[in-house]
């Protein structure tokens, strides 16, 4: 737990960062999909679209995803109100 509003902001920043910065997997993965014909595996495609929203919704194997984010965000605010 952060020890003061500034660690705590720096911290939310870092996790908004993550999660915005993994963002563009999901991007592609949905360009992929929007891209495809009939001919194309929609289903696999829209597997791998919910994969890549789940891991960054909930991290990988190293990060903690949106989760991450929500957890500092919930500790910055209870420092900065106090």
């Amino acid at each position: 737990m952060a020890k003061s509003l500034e660690e705590a902001r720096k911290r939310l920043d870092d996790e908004f960062g993550q999660v915005r910065r993994h963002l563009q997997k999901i991007h592609e993965a949905l360009d992929k999909v929007e891209k495809a014909g009939p001919e194309d595996d929609l289903k696999g495609l829209l597997q791998a679209l919910a994969k890549e929203v789940e891991q960054v919704r909930d991290g990988g194997l190293t990060g903690s995803g949106a989760n991450g984010h929500a957890r500092a965000l919930k500790e910055y605010l209870e420092i900065k109100n106090g």
